[in-house]
């Protein structure tokens, strides 16, 4: 069973995808970029603060689907500059204190300009 995932807590998806989408028990987020889903605007150009917006709008996916962020096994990390490598480790170890797999990278460009995305699947016993 396959089921979409929307939630007006993280931001709305910017283009043809779902912010989510469950399938049986896994769940698979989209990337996420540091929108503010109150203002729809990217938060503050600093890593950190960048990261800890991601977080937020990844736990709020989380939540609308039952999930919660110790059932996260698996996120794809993009940096925008590796040099941010260490700082978005800081916030992003408060976060998932479970260590889930991950691949984090280095990319030219990101959408609109943000600094990090991160995607995550989770996975929950039925």
């Amino acid at each position: 069973m396959k089921k979409i995932i929307t939630t007006s807590n993280a931001p709305a998806a910017i283009g043809p995808y779902s912010q989510a989408v469950q399938a049986g028990n896994f769940l698979y987020l989209s990337g996420s970029i540091p929108v503010d889903p109150a203002t729809n605007e990217l938060v503050e150009k600093d890593i950190r603060v960048q990261t800890e917006q991601v977080m937020k709008n990844i736990d709020a996916l989380l939540k609308e689907a039952g999930y919660e962020e110790e059932d996260v096994i698996k996120t794809t990390c993009f940096l925008a500059d590796i040099a941010d490598f260490a700082a978005f480790n800081e916030v992003y170890a408060k976060y998932f204190l479970h260590k889930p797999a991950r691949s984090c990278f280095a990319v030219k460009d990101l959408p609109k300009g943000a600094l990090v995305e991160v995607e995550a699947v989770a996975y929950k016993e039925s």
